[in-house]
């Protein structure tokens, strides 16, 4: 009997890992074997990690990658990483890497490269950058902001529920580090996009996204053209940035089931 393939959720800012349960559930219905580990200083429930939020900050995109590599690395098999928002981008940087044999970045933020930065996102982000010692700080956001960061798709009643269920401070660090990339030669947000030998990736973006707008997948996708490695991109076009959690998401899980089945994982 062949051993289950790993597939590791990773999660992005604000949201918990626990928000990834019904994604595991279908995951291992399917024959794989999932898990979704938080970031460092997460805790085990959104109650406690709300709770104890100094613990978040300052962790910033190379502490996040070493924490997923050292999971990766008490696996038996390179796995398959499926990341959302921030998520989406340390998917990729581990992919660039080869350590993983695939990987799904939904809603991915901006790697060093993407220059497009809409108003909306500016917006969405807002919260973080009104303040520069954010940097240094883990943050919450209301359930305002949420409405238009990630439940702008849905009603104002799921837009609610979605956040009194699953939101959680997210360290600003990281949204510094990417907002200066373009300036930074060493930003830990490059993503190695020229690899060859990489396994196949798929970016997929939600058309109502406020905080990661279609201009900024479509320009992450024009970044790996020198690659010929499998780069695939999917378009979700009624969906906003809460596509992994709110009531639609199933199709968006399928879809990506789907996906790994015609590359043969």
């Amino acid at each position: 009997m062949s051993t289950p393939t790993p597939v590791v959720f990773i999660h992005g800012l604000w949201l918990h890992a626990t928000s990834w349960t019904p994604w595991i559930d279908l995951f291992r219905e399917a024959g794989y074997e999932p898990t979704a580990p938080g970031w460092p200083g997460d805790a085990d429930t959104v109650e406690e990690t709300r709770a104890n939020p100094d613990r978040l900050a300052d962790h910033g995109i190379d502490d996040v990658v070493e924490h997923y590599t050292n999971i990766i690395d008490r696996l038996d098999t390179k796995p398959i990483l499926i990341g959302h928002s921030f998520g989406g981008m340390i998917a990729q940087k581990l992919l660039g890497l080869d350590r993983a044999a695939a990987a799904i970045a939904i809603d991915a933020a901006q790697i060093k490269g993407v220059l497009p930065v809409p108003l909306s996102a500016l917006r969405a982000t807002l919260p973080v950058f009104k303040n520069p010692g954010n940097r240094h700080r883990a943050v919450s956001l209301t359930a305002e902001q949420f409405r238009f960061a990630f439940g702008n798709a849905v009603s104002e009643a799921e837009s609610q529920e979605l956040y009194e269920r699953w939101t959680i401070p997210a360290p600003g660090k990281p949204l510094f580090e990417a907002a200066l990339a373009t300036f930074d030669p060493h930003s830990p947000a490059k993503v190695d996009t020229g690899n060859e030998s990489r396994g196949p990736l798929l970016l997929v973006m939600g058309g109502k996204d406020n905080t990661v707008p279609e201009a900024v997948t479509l320009a992450t996708l024009k970044q790996y053209r020198h690659s010929h490695a499998v780069t695939e991109i999917r378009e979700f076009a009624d969906r906003a940035h809460s596509l992994t959690i709110d009531s639609g998401w199933r199709t968006v899980a399928e879809g990506c089931l789907a996906w790994l089945r015609a590359q043969s994982l």
